[in-house]
C-alpha cells in the first residue's frame, strides 16, 4: 500500500489506525496528512491518526490539499515537515496518494531537485508528475 518515491518518503491511499504499525516499521517518523477532512464518508478522521501516530511514537502534520490545487505555503509547509523529519522516513498520504506526491514533487523542486529525478522517482512509485512539469522547472530553476 506505501509507495516508496525516494530514499525518504513514502506516499499512501488513506490510511487506517491499523497502517500506523506497518508505517513504524519502515522507520517513519512523520505522517501527513494531505487529505481533507470530511472529503468521503468513508475516510479515517485526521484527529483518529493523529491519536494512533502520537501513541506509537511517531509526529503528525495535516497539510490539506483540496482539488483546487496547491498554494506557495502548502508547498512551503511540505518542505518544512520533510527537513524536520531529517533523516528519519515520512508517510504523506490523501485519498489515492497523487496529491500526495504532487505536493512532494513540488517541494523536492522548490529544494533545487532535479526535475526529471523528481518525474523518475514518481514514475518507479506508479504516479505520473509529468502534467506538473512545468511547475517543477520553475520552482527548481528558482534554485539554481
Amino acid at each position: 500500500m506505501f509507495r516508496k518515491l525516494d530514499a525518504k518518503i513514502y506516499a499512501s491511499p488513506q490510511i487506517g489506525v491499523d497502517d500506523i504499525a506497518e508505517a513504524k516499521a519502515l522507520g517513519v517518523a512523520l505522517i501527513v496528512n494531505n487529505r481533507p477532512e470530511g472529503e468521503s464518508d468513508d475516510q479515517t478522521d485526521g484527529a483518529t491518526i493523529e491519536a494512533a501516530a502520537r501513541a506509537a511514537g511517531l509526529d503528525y502534520c495535516a497539510i490539506p490539499i483540496t482539488h483546487a490545487g496547491f498554494s506557495a505555503s502548502q508547498v512551503d509547509a511540505m518542505r518544512r515537515a520533510l527537513d524536520g523529519a531529517g533523516d528519519a522516513s515520512v508517510l504523506a498520504y490523501c485519498r489515492s496518494g497523487t496529491r500526495s506526491t504532487f505536493l512532494w514533487a513540488l517541494a523536492e523542486a522548490s529544494a533545487g531537485r532535479s526535475p526529471d529525478e523528481i518525474e523518475a522517482c514518481a514514475r518507479g512509485a506508479g504516479y505520473d508528475v509529468s502534467s506538473m512539469r512545468a511547475q517543477l522547472d520553475m520552482l527548481s530553476a528558482r534554485t539554481a
